[in-house]
């Protein structure tokens, strides 16, 4: 028997995000999830939104663990994991109704960040929104003194990585026809940022 690699943190936050994902969501609608890591997301919201087409993604050397799951506990409202290197790939354009990532930004360095709102921007049609999930600073300013200590220790793993802010985020979404709509409460000091494509 295979031993699936396993985030509590993503086990922890599935079900408040669900809940927002739910409604924000149409029913049909063709979501690319960057970073799936090791795919628990995409395997629970593809569950309890069957009709829903979800298409993961990560790096290249990620897609072995996360294909282990999907292989395990896959089901036919997911597609077959792609190979996303926000700063090295090309996105498909205008191919998807919403993007969703959860936890990336703050281990991006900015530059990733960049590419990761520029591509979201092409592979998104009008309309279509942008769900990204994690902790974020506002007006410069940390939502509590756990985010600050984690935002320490990023920075001391690698000083490109940290907790960004909403007004930063706000200014380089503008630049690929991205505003934001919502910025939603979660537990544990998380929000989920809501942006939408607009037109030109």
């Amino acid at each position: 028997m295979i031993t699936l690699p396993f985030s509590a943190a993503s086990d922890r936050n599935r079900h408040p995000i669900l809940d927002q994902l739910k409604r924000l969501l149409s029913p049909e609608a063709i979501v690319l999830e960057i970073g799936s890591g090791w795919g628990q997301h995409a395997v629970f919201f593809s569950e309890a939104m069957p009709r829903v087409k979800w298409q993961p993604s990560d790096k290249h050397d990620a897609l072995a663990e996360l294909s282990l799951r999907l292989a395990a506990e896959g089901n036919a409202s997911i597609r077959p994991p792609l190979s996303l290197n926000v700063l090295e790939d090309s996105f498909p354009h205008a191919s998807f109704d919403a993007v969703y990532s959860a936890n990336t930004a703050h281990i991006m360095s900015w530059e990733a960040v960049v590419a990761m709102f520029a591509g979201v921007g092409k592979c998104l049609k009008q309309g279509g929104i942008f769900c990204l999930y994690g902790p974020f600073n506002i007006d410069g300013v940390f939502t509590a003194p756990s985010n600050q200590s984690f935002d320490q220790s990023l920075k001391s793993s690698n000083p490109e990585m940290g907790i960004r802010d909403i007004a930063a985020l706000e200014s380089l979404a503008c630049s690929h026809q991205l505003e934001l709509q919502e910025r939603i409460s979660m537990p544990a000091n998380n929000l989920l940022l809501v942006f939408e494509k607009c037109p030109d």
